[in-house]
């Protein structure tokens, strides 16, 4: 299991680049990512095909104008992440939903 961070820097100057970054934030959202902080949504992927799968949909909405990146990480190394806020250490991320059969 892995997970899919993508980050991203995106201009709203214009009309057309605010709807890109919209359309493109809406799409993250919509394909199972999570928002992290700010312009930073992570995924989490079961499987390296389902990663690749992912990884293959962002491409294709990349905006024309800014920077889109993408990383991958193992579960552990997810894990480890240190989270601060005002200071304090915090462990906020979830784990990701179990598939349960009935």
């Amino acid at each position: 299991m892995a997970y899919l961070i993508v980050m991203f820097d995106l201009p709203t100057t214009s009309k057309t680049d605010k709807r890109n970054y919209v359309d493109f934030r809406r799409f993250l959202l919509n394909d199972g990512f999570r928002l992290m902080q700010w312009s930073v949504y992570s995924r989490h992927c079961r499987s390296r095909d389902h990663l690749e799968v992912h990884q293959t949909r962002v491409r294709q909405h990349v905006p024309p104008a800014g920077e889109v990146r993408m990383l991958h990480m193992t579960e552990a190394q997810f894990g480890r992440m240190e989270i601060f806020r005002k200071r304090s250490r915090v462990n906020d991320e979830p784990d990701p939903a179990q598939l349960v059969f009935l």
